[in-house]
């Protein structure tokens, strides 16, 4: 007991003394840490979380209608035909002697989501007749259709580029040869269009002069 009192050794007595202070400092440290590590403080219920806000929680929408990013729809959906609107176009309602009507189509999407639907040279058709008689078909000599799947927008409406008609009667047999040209001096002639099973619902008069 003598020798924890009064340390013996060769050096001074507070060299030992500051040698066993320097000990027991140093086991109060661990004691601290050892402490903080088990109480961890900061992690109670009260603190606040800082991924909560960010985090999706299924419970935010228990009605189980769309969210907005839902009900825009899903452009990898095929369309459905019922909502597709067609309409035939010339760029002109009368055409001098001599100038080829420019055709085209508008394609609208009516639906209320985005949609894909082909709008592709192999889907179109185009048809002329003059009264019941029919004048020309794009169908009849058409070189290397193409499939183009085409995401529309609700409501929105695109055209397919205008094209030329060269006046004259087509036919799957007269490809190779000379066609001639159809009557004009002021016949009325009318177009009407198709996009697959899609029908435009009205045609389209011109005059040809």
């Amino acid at each position: 007991m003598s020798t924890l009192r009064t340390p013996v050794g060769p050096q001074p007595p507070a060299v030992y003394w500051r040698r066993r202070l320097l000990v027991v400092l140093g086991i109060i440290a661990v004691v601290v840490v050892v402490i903080l590590i088990v109480s961890r403080p900061g992690s109670g219920s009260g603190s606040p979380n800082p991924h909560s806000s960010n985090s999706a929680n299924p419970s935010d929408n228990p009605s189980g209608e769309p969210t907005d990013e839902a009900a825009s729809g899903d452009p990898t959906e095929l369309c459905d035909p019922s909502v597709i609107v067609l309409e035939a176009i010339t760029d002109a309602d009368s055409y001098p002697a001599g100038v080829q009507p420019m055709l085209s189509m508008s394609i609208t999407n009516t639906g209320a989501a985005a949609c894909t639907f082909d709008v592709g040279t192999g889907a179109q058709l185009y048809s002329i007749v003059s009264g019941a008689d029919p004048i020309w078909n794009s169908k009849d000599c058409q070189q290397a259709p193409t499939s183009t799947p085409q995401v529309l927008e609700p409501g929105k409406t695109l055209s397919t580029t205008p094209f030329p008609w060269d006046r004259t009667r087509s036919s799957a047999t007269t490809c190779t040869s000379e066609r001639p040209p159809v009557v004009a001096g002021g016949a009325t002639y009318r177009l009407s269009v198709s996009l697959g099973e899609v029908e435009s619902a009205s045609d389209k008069p011109f005059i040809l002069n």
